[in-house]
């Protein structure tokens, strides 16, 4: 079978068994990282891909091939509920976008910042933030004064979406050798007491083009093509559209873990923005 992108054979299986069963002591993160090791399974820039394995190990123990050792945590990945607030002001800024730059847009790394940012998703997204799991960039905007004015996430990108995968072309094969080329606008947030037109649409053709890179300093693998989800009752994607995203379809009211075909979920517009030119020619080559 195939799972996270690995081929799996029965002997494959029965060695993790085997390890499981003779290191009865290693927690989760060991294993995944010793098997990661063995296979040489690394990303572009020769880092082990810890937390590919761990989900290929749950999805495993979900089929019933193997038992993993029990959960030391319940936080999984850099996943963190905030319990405390962070000081930050709250004064209007009602002005023009030309007033407020040029605007600051930093990757969010040191402690400080990427405190601020959880916070404010958790405080002001309506979808809230309890953290992320694999590749991820954390976006964080200013104006000319230093004052925060929204934060942008992108992490990895949905496993199926039909609209999506038609406009492009893809075949299933193709989807598993490309999705990581792929990044989700999995949150976007405009301060609530930032009333500026024309300062979403900016911030995303600003981020449009310099995420590609960005993600290959980070990863080692450049992006060519973004997605986002718009739920259609709360939205109408107009920073979308007015930054040129294409809106491929609509979702078909399930959800990534609706195995079973049962989950409702709202109905939400799939926008893409390619990054480079004849992205579709890209992303349908044959690999192999």
């Amino acid at each position: 079978m195939k799972i996270q992108g690995r081929n799996l054979s029965q002997e494959d299986i029965d060695w993790i068994c085997r390890l499981i069963s003779e290191h009865s002591d290693w927690h989760r993160s060991r294993l995944s990282q010793e098997i990661c090791a063995a296979w040489n399974w690394v990303n572009a820039k020769g880092k082990l891909k810890d937390m590919a394995c761990r989900t290929m190990l749950l999805k495993l123990e979900r089929l019933g091939y193997l038992r993993l050792p029990a959960a030391r945590s319940v936080c999984v990945g850099n996943s963190v509920r905030i319990r405390k607030t962070v000081a930050h002001s709250t004064t209007d800024i009602v002005c023009s976008l030309r007033e407020l730059i040029p605007l600051q847009i930093d990757v969010v790394r040191d402690t400080e910042s990427s405190q601020l940012f959880k916070h404010f998703l958790s405080e002001y997204h309506y979808l809230g933030f309890n953290g992320t799991i694999g590749e991820t960039m954390k976006y964080m905007v200013y104006d000319r004064w230093q004052r925060p004015l929204a934060c942008l996430l992108f992490g990895s990108a949905a496993w199926k979406v039909s609209s999506r995968d038609v406009w492009i072309g893809w075949k299933p094969n193709l989807r598993e050798d490309y999705l990581s080329c792929i990044t989700n606008n999995m949150r976007f947030l405009v301060l609530p007491w930032v009333q500026v037109p024309h300062l979403a649409s900016h911030l995303l053709a600003r981020i449009a083009r310099r995420i590609s890179n960005d993600w290959l300093q980070k990863y080692g693998h450049p992006i060519y093509l973004l997605e986002t989800f718009v739920e259609q009752d709360r939205f109408r994607g107009t920073c979308y559209r007015a930054a040129n995203w294409i809106c491929a379809g609509q979702t078909q009211g399930r959800s990534r873990n609706d195995t079973d075909r049962i989950l409702q979920v709202p109905i939400k517009d799939v926008y893409l923005y390619p990054l480079i030119p004849d992205v579709r020619k890209v992303l349908t080559r044959e690999t192999s």
